[in-house]
């Protein structure tokens, strides 16, 4: 008999110990560490996911699309990835007594502890990763955009140079451990996001609609337009992202009975896609409105690219993506980490962060830096809608440089 209480003694010591080691893990992941987020928060997270520099590229699919086509499906879907949205932050809690913080956790209850990891992992981390490192160039082309038409008489330098400077950024706010420590950040990469969407169709309505505007497609044959049609749909469905950060968004919202984190998270995301509204519908069709199918796949080409206007845009370009790095870095920071304390029993400490968010920053500093900025644009322009191609912008060159160009 003693045997048998000195056997289940051990075994409630046994599970208290790994209770505390649980809890003192889920108390040092970024994801899990602060649950004391606002609405607001996640309005201004999901506003800094979701907006990108491909919403200068709406009026030119306007122009493949058409009014009535374009018009429809900017409205679509606007609407439908605002339910699938609603979708995602309901399934959050809909098992009672267990919160889906990540991605990842949705999909393993979905199709299985080994399958679920296996099939949405390797997605997450390919979307996120990337995103990072086109945040990187884009950074980068902006910063070098900035000193060439600030100093138009200074020795050029290398992108290179201006992909480093915007890494030394993230080698510092990396080690903001988690999504609440960076709300700052957020807010000004959201409001970023505001401001040159508003430079984009304010400055359109001050030009004026052109004199020669005509609103028929673009392709002179059936099979051009039926291609700049497709085209154009993958560039308004790849508008909307950032469904794949919305769970561990959630995460950072306090969850109690009777007042789950579902209520202020829908109230920030519904605040969030009015943002995305205001950011996208005037754009789309006030740029598509002045300057018909003659508009450039970057607005602010057609706006003839006044220096305030260029140097303006290019500084809330590098401030948004800032934001958005971070915003997509810190799901990969917590995998990384939960793999080196969960996996590999490395102790959660202060050393193992900073080691581990810097050799996450050096190597996508060297991917971006040494990849052909051609290449990465192809490879993610359609995917991801990061058209950081109007980065390019130049007094005497298209919108496209020669490959002499990039440098």
């Amino acid at each position: 008999m003693e045997n048998l209480y000195g056997k289940e003694f051990d075994g409630h010591l046994i599970r208290a110990s790994k209770d505390r080691r649980k809890k003192e893990i889920d108390d040092w992941l970024p994801i899990t560490s602060s649950r004391n987020a606002k609405w607001w928060y996640s309005a201004f997270h999901n506003v800094t996911a979701m907006v990108g520099a491909g919403v200068l590229s709406l009026p030119y699919a306007m122009a493949n699309l058409g009014w009535g086509p374009g018009t429809v499906i900017l409205v679509l879907s606007w609407a439908i990835t605002l339910y699938t949205l609603w979708q995602m932050v309901e399934m959050h809690e809909m098992v009672p007594g267990k919160r889906f913080d990540r991605y990842h956790e949705l999909g393993q209850h979905a199709f299985g502890e080994k399958l679920g990891l296996y099939i949405v992992v390797p997605q997450q981390l390919i979307c996120e990763v990337g995103v990072d490192i086109v945040y990187m160039v884009t950074g980068g082309k902006s910063l070098q955009k900035i000193h060439n038409l600030v100093c138009k008489d200074c020795a050029p330098i290398k992108l290179t140079y201006f992909i480093m400077i915007f890494a030394s950024v993230h080698f510092v706010l990396s080690h903001l451990p988690n999504f609440n420590s960076i709300s700052g950040v957020s807010l000004a990469a959201a409001v970023m996001s505001l401001s040159y969407s508003t430079i984009a169709w304010s400055a359109s309505v001050h030009k004026g609609v052109q004199p020669d505007v005509e609103y028929g497609y673009k392709a002179s044959t059936t099979s051009g337009t039926v291609f700049n049609f497709l085209s154009a749909l993958g560039d308004v469905a790849f508008a909307y992202a950032g469904h794949n950060v919305v769970l561990e968004i959630q995460a950072t919202i306090p969850s109690k009975p009777g007042k789950p984190s579902k209520g202020p998270m829908w109230k920030g995301v519904v605040v969030a896609y009015i943002v995305v509204a205001l950011c996208y519908f005037p754009v789309a069709l006030v740029g598509y409105y002045m300057f018909g199918n003659k508009v450039e796949d970057n607005i602010l080409i057609s706006l003839e690219k006044p220096t305030w206007l260029i140097v303006a845009a290019n500084m809330f370009v590098v401030i948004h993506v800032i934001g958005s790095y971070q915003i997509y870095a810190i799901p990969v920071f917590d995998m990384l980490e939960t793999l080196l304390v969960k996996k590999l029993h490395f102790r959660p400490s202060r050393k193992l962060r900073f080691i581990t968010r810097n050799l996450y920053v050096a190597p996508l500093y060297h991917v971006a830096g040494h990849l052909q900025t051609q290449e990465v644009q192809l490879i993610m322009d359609h995917q991801l809608d990061l058209y950081y191609t109007w980065l390019l912008i130049d007094d005497s060159v298209t919108h496209r440089r020669a490959p002499e160009y990039h440098t």
